[in-house]
């Protein structure tokens, strides 16, 4: 089907939320049947001092939107409540609508006369005991049935009123923190830091009053917190992320939230977390939120009703519903090439529409090899069978590449396919690849870069690069080791990676398209890595991607051979040393960032299956070195693929001995990811530059110092990336240190950024089994 045309994906629900909630549904109760441990999002266990695998269990944390009752605009709602019983009820104007798990109840509810006192607009309903007051523009006012009483704090915009201990009452108004004991009056109070400075002098956006008795103020300069041992104060460098706020409520286990003009803010065990965008909300200007007894977040924006929940899951089951969505709408020709696809409509994921990928090999093969350490880690014939699917199509851009009219030598592997019935993909191409080389000198500009197949069925994409090299062999070790467990399946193995590595092997360490010339990226040999110029950036990388191969060739085959080859690659042209430096950096975050998930998959098998012993600790120190630079962004796949060939190594050199384990703190960055991921893979725009708490990277450290940073760029004050639940990447090649994603809500993303770190935490023992 040609890209733009839409199909439909079967019959499945058309309502992206109720299918994931059906999902939950079933989650929570295998969570309850299995017992995989209390759903907490906690530290990683230990046995006898030393980490063991993490628990299965977590809370998974779900937005959804709230349907508006008839005759209400969706941006109308700006206050809500809780009643005595729990119903939540939202004031549009001066009405009470009621809603009971989210739908709308009949009814609703007049709570402030035209004629009453205090008719400023509503800022607030609370009840403090058995009275229901309102907090308006124009003061405080007490409701006893539809009769309103005297206005209390005249003059002042009450923003919002909590009650402490004992009764107390405490106002955040326009002109400061007021506080009154039960049957006193009010009285301004000051909220004095170390520095002498009143942050409640002026306006006080919030208030809000823990279970454990803590207040909790917003202010604009930020938030504070009132315990027992004190006032404690939060700013951007505390690690909040915005202060433009406009309400605070609290949960039941202490967690607390802050509206705010562009999302909303959690605080809960020390650390803030930032939600934004139609990922998560409605709308961005969060007018009043309230938190029910099982910790649900309700909010009103100005885009409609929303809440975000928190239910029990497990890793397996998260890994259930990614897989679900791939075999539903992913997965594309009878092959199972494994990317993304479009939407026709924003989150509507019935309406897919297919089309090819310049890295369909790579995705598939990264997707392939989660399956693998899946197998292997459960033995479940589910993931023998795609992981089988995978390798067929791995195999077939070998296969399909030959016999037809335009059939570069053996071995070779396309990029990807596309079935003849859709448009012709070489129509408009050379114009393309010519305006490609004005900014390019080494993009070829030749025909046809779609050949048709020797049977007429397909094209298929020539050109073939490094990236998609990566992905053939990281799979096909993984598959002949985990997977192809009889030797017809490894005799199938051993031709693709035999065909393959021979045709490298025999062109110079190069993959040489159909015109005769070397592909413009899958160039390994010394001519080009050693002594041309213009290759000198791709020098340590295309070192260690080219040893790589050969390693797990003579690994997959016995054909010494390939041990042979890279020797003379060591020996001679000194590719031992090049692996010792594989990327051009100037600090964390600089550099091609879409080259490390390739140096990690190459490094993890150099590591694991090559026989040159005297480099292989050398090389575990380089992986070491590289994965030290991009410790920060919490990558789980980096961490497991790292953890998983370091063990207890060391190195030595000249002035000493040092250890090769990863820095403490990978476990639970790994799991942190984890757990954050979204089920919702849709790429809904989110915007972070605009935060506090960041710090932005100079240009020193740019992804391309010939080509400095043009949109900014940063990490956390904890020099930390954004987490994951804050940004949107469709693959593990994109850029962490990037702030803003402008998705349109149209394209779906495969769950493997999930499933391939989750399986392979699973196999090295870092997660528990389920």
């Amino acid at each position: 089907m040609p890209p733009g045309i839409a199909a439909r994906a079967g019959t499945v629900d058309t309502c992206p939320v109720k299918d994931s909630l059906t999902l939950l549904i079933t989650t929570v109760l295998a969570t309850a049947v299995c017992g995989a441990g209390r759903p907490a999002n906690a530290a990683v266990a230990t046995i006898d001092g030393e980490p063991g695998p993490a628990p299965q269990a977590f809370l998974q944390e779900i937005a959804e939107r709230v349907p508006t009752p008839d005759g209400v605009a969706s941006s109308g709602f700006t206050v809500l409540d809780l009643a005595p019983d729990g119903t939540l009820r939202a004031l549009a104007g001066k009405t009470l609508y009621a809603f009971t798990d989210g739908r709308p109840m009949p009814g609703r509810t007049q709570v402030q006369p035209d004629d009453s006192g205090g008719s400023g607009q509503v800022q607030q309903v609370f009840r403090s005991g058995d009275t229901l007051w309102l907090a308006t523009e124009d003061g405080l006012v007490r409701l006893a049935g539809n009769e309103s009483g005297q206005p209390e704090l005249v003059g002042r915009s009450v923003r919002q009123v909590a009650v402490a201990a004992d009764d107390l009452m405490l106002a955040a108004t326009d002109r400061g923190l007021w506080v009154r004991p039960s049957g006193g009056e009010w009285q301004q109070a000051p909220v004095i830091d170390e520095t002498g400075r009143d942050w409640a002098a002026g306006e006080v956006a919030g208030v809000a009053v823990t279970p454990a008795g803590d207040w909790w103020l917003a202010f604009p300069a930020g938030a504070a917190r009132r315990s027992e041992s004190g006032w404690t104060f939060f700013t951007g460098r505390e690690g909040l992320p915005v202060a433009d706020f406009t309400c605070v409520a609290a949960g039941p286990g202490g967690e607390v939230w802050f509206g705010s003009q562009r999302g909303a803010v959690r605080f809960e065990h020390g650390k803030w977390a930032y939600r934004e965008g139609p990922r998560w909300l409605p709308g961005n200007a969060v007018r009043s939120i309230v938190v029910d007894g099982a910790g649900t977040a309700w909010l009103a924006t100005d885009g409609g009703l929303g809440c975000i929940r928190r239910r029990p899951m497990t890793f397996a089951a998260k890994a259930e519903y990614y897989e679900d969505q791939v075999e539903r709408y992913i997965k594309r020709t009878p092959y199972g090439y494994t990317s993304e696809v479009r939407l026709e409509e924003a989150g509507d994921r019935p309406g897919i529409i297919y089309s090819d990928s310049d890295n369909d090999g790579l995705w598939t093969a990264m997707y392939g090899a989660g399956e693998c350490f899946a197998y292997a880690a459960t033995g479940q014939p589910e993931f023998k069978a795609r992981a089988r699917q995978a390798f067929e199509a791995l195999r077939f851009l070998q296969k399909v590449t030959q016999g037809g009219p335009h059939s570069p030598p053996k071995g070779f592997v396309a990029r990807t396919i596309r079935p003849v019935s859709w448009p012709d993909p070489n129509e408009g191409r050379l114009a393309h690849d010519r305006e490609s080389q004005q900014g390019d000198s080494l993009w070829k500009v030749y025909e046809p870069r779609w050949p048709l197949s020797a049977d007429g069925k397909w094209y298929w994409k020539s050109d073939t690069s490094s990236d998609e090299l990566d992905g053939h062999y990281f799979f096909y070790a993984a598959y002949y080791d985990h997977v192809a467990e009889t030797e017809a399946e490894r005799d199938r193995v051993r031709e693709v990676v035999r065909d393959l590595t021979d045709h490298l092997v025999d062109h110079g360490f190069c993959l040489v398209d159909h015109d005769g010339t070397p592909t413009r990226w899958a160039r390994f040999g010394p001519e080009f890595v050693n002594q041309d110029p213009l290759w000198w950036v791709e020098r340590g990388l295309n070192s260690l991607s080219i040893l790589s191969y050969l390693a797990v060739a003579e690994h997959v085959t016995g054909d010494a051979r390939y041990g042979r080859a890279a020797d003379e690659l060591v020996r001679q042209h000194g590719y031992g040393a090049n692996v010792m430096n594989p990327k051009v950096q100037m600090g964390i975050g600089s550099g091609n960032q879409s080259d490390d998930e390739m140096a990690f998959m190459c490094f993890y098998n150099l590591i694991r299956y090559t026989s040159n012993e005297p480099w292989r600790d050398k090389w575990q120190f380089a992986f070491h070195a590289y994965w030290a630079l991009v410790q920060p962004e919490m990558n789980p796949f980096f961490n497991y693929a790292f953890a998983g060939t370091a063990g207890d190594a060391t190195y030595t050199n000249a002035y000493g001995t040092i250890p090769l384990a990863p820095w403490p703190g990978w476990r639970e960055d790994s799991l942190a990811t984890l757990r954050g991921f979204p089920l919702d893979r849709v790429n809904w725009p989110l915007h972070n530059s605009h935060r506090l708490d960041l710090d932005r990277l100079p240009p020193q450290q740019s992804r391309d110092l010939a080509d400095l940073d043009r949109s900014r760029r940063g990490h956390r004050v904890d020099g930390r990336v954004l987490p994951v639940e804050e940004r949107h990447f469709n693959h593990w090649n994109t850029d962490p240190f990037q702030l803003d994603y402008g998705g349109d809500g149209r394209t779906l993303a495969s769950g493997t950024v999930f499933l391939l770190p989750y399986y392979m935490g699973l196999y090295h023992g870092y997660i528990a089994k389920p």
